[in-house]
């Protein structure tokens, strides 16, 4: 089966090869160099490095997966289908393709943060069965959550607090960012926009 290329998922880049999503991330980045220090801006600067890896562990599970996802201008499909399977839902173990932008906004975090350590992974992917059954037992599951569409997960990462977390998604400017430090884990998406406290 074919790669998919930047252009079949983010939309068609310019004639330099450079998307609207990396346009924007460039210039989030750039935005946030005054909160960073001098090791983290040198990484947030790489943003545009020509391949992107990261490291996985799962809080349920057990599994650890570290893998390059995107290299020489493209997404790699069968790291994309290994993290599918990864951020499946571990309850009935079905399995949803996840947004690639979602692995780009992990990325972007650990840029900003400078930090070579794994997500932690909270919750990723949710069958409509799961998320309807947490709906039951919790008044934080959003009836129709980013999480069954393979476009949200939850995260931690050890010895970093989840506020430090959470400001370093907030500086991206794109999708949706859930704080909840009651809990320890921060909500990233790629719908709209948005954040909240839970």
């Amino acid at each position: 089966m074919n790669e998919p290329n930047l252009e079949e998922i983010n939309g068609v880049g310019d004639k330099n090869g450079l998307s609207r999503r990396r346009f924007l991330t460039g210039l989030a980045c750039s935005s946030a160099m005054t909160l960073l220090t001098p090791k983290s801006a040198q990484a947030a600067f790489s943003g545009f490095n020509s391949h992107k890896t990261l490291s996985l562990e799962h809080h349920h599970t057990g599994d650890t997966l570290k893998l390059t996802y995107f290299e020489k201008g493209r997404y790699v499909y069968d790291a994309l289908e290994e993290v599918n399977y990864f951020l499946r839902d571990y309850h009935n173990d079905a399995v949803h393709s996840v947004d690639p932008a979602l692995l780009d906004q992990l990325y972007d975090v650990k840029l900003l943060l400078g930090l070579n350590k794994p997500f932690h992974i909270v919750s990723g992917y949710r069958s409509p069965e799961t998320n309807a059954s947490l709906r039951r037992h919790s008044r934080g599951v959003a009836r129709n959550s980013l999480h069954m569409q393979g476009k949200a997960v939850d995260i931690r990462i050890e010895g970093v607090s989840p506020r430090t977390i959470r400001d370093a998604a907030l500086a991206l400017q794109v999708g949706g960012v859930g704080f909840y430090p009651n809990s320890n884990f921060v909500h990233l998406d790629t719908g709209d926009i948005r954040t909240w406290r839970g």
